[in-house]
């Protein structure tokens, strides 16, 4: 840790280019990979690999997605306890929720998830050792439900496995999410609500994916495709 914090120091005196430079966690202060976790690509260096065709998602099925913030809940049970098994042309993603400290961000997921917001979406962001970032119904890290809803108090670290929520500052949750790939002290700015119970094995497959030379050099050569979501009932 100490060696990390060093190298931190360090490069906080090196500018940050992420429009030209190639990185890896270990080459990046936690600050900036902080940002990293809620930067869009820029709509300039999407290509029709990594855009809404690809995914499999045109203009009229992501407005058909977009629900409204009021009856999102509609079909969510509190006291249930729920598992998802996320079907990506990696292999199956099987993750377990923790519902009882972040109970809202819990449903908006399953929620989602059940109604099928996040079928055909790609896995759009892949940093080998750090994370492996989806749930964006454009495919370009710029795209999300159409509302935003207030992050949740919880207790956890960014550990391998851990799920949590892609946001761009306090409060803008929507539907992009990351699995880490890799333990890494992010602050705790990212609400975690689940972890990977089974599965990793298609995380390490997705988070070693060829990427791009262009950009940050995390947007993957061929993404990875969520088929669907099945969500079980405990």
């Amino acid at each position: 840790m100490q060696k990390k914090l060093g190298l931190a120091i360090l490069l906080l005196t090196v500018p940050f280019l992420s429009g030209c430079s190639i990185f890896s966690p270990s080459q990046l202060p936690s600050n900036e990979l902080d940002k990293e976790v809620n930067k869009p690509v820029a709509v300039d260096e999407v290509k029709s690999d990594t855009s809404t065709e690809v995914s499999g998602v045109d203009d009229k099925a992501i407005n058909n997605k977009l629900i409204n913030n009021k009856n999102i809940m509609e079909k969510f049970d509190p006291s249930k306890q729920y598992v998802a098994v996320m079907h990506t042309t990696a292999g199956d993603i099987t993750i377990s929720f923790n519902k009882g400290q972040t109970p809202k961000t819990v449903e908006n997921f399953v929620t989602l998830a059940q109604k099928g917001f996040y079928d055909k979406t790609i896995f759009h962001r892949v940093i080998t050792g750090f994370m492996i970032q989806g749930g964006d119904p454009l495919g370009n890290g710029t795209g999300g439900p159409g509302y935003k809803f207030e992050d949740e108090p919880f207790t956890g670290e960014y550990m391998r496995g851990a799920v949590a929520m892609a946001n761009s500052g306090p409060n803008t949750n929507g539907s992009q999410f990351f699995i880490m790939h890799a333990d890494y002290p992010l602050p705790p700015s990212y609400t975690i609500f689940g972890k990977v119970i089974s599965g990793m094995e298609a995380v390490d497959k997705i988070a070693n994916s060829p990427v791009k030379p262009n950009g940050e050099g995390s947007s993957p050569v061929e993404p990875t495709i969520v088929k669907s979501i099945d969500v079980s009932v405990k």
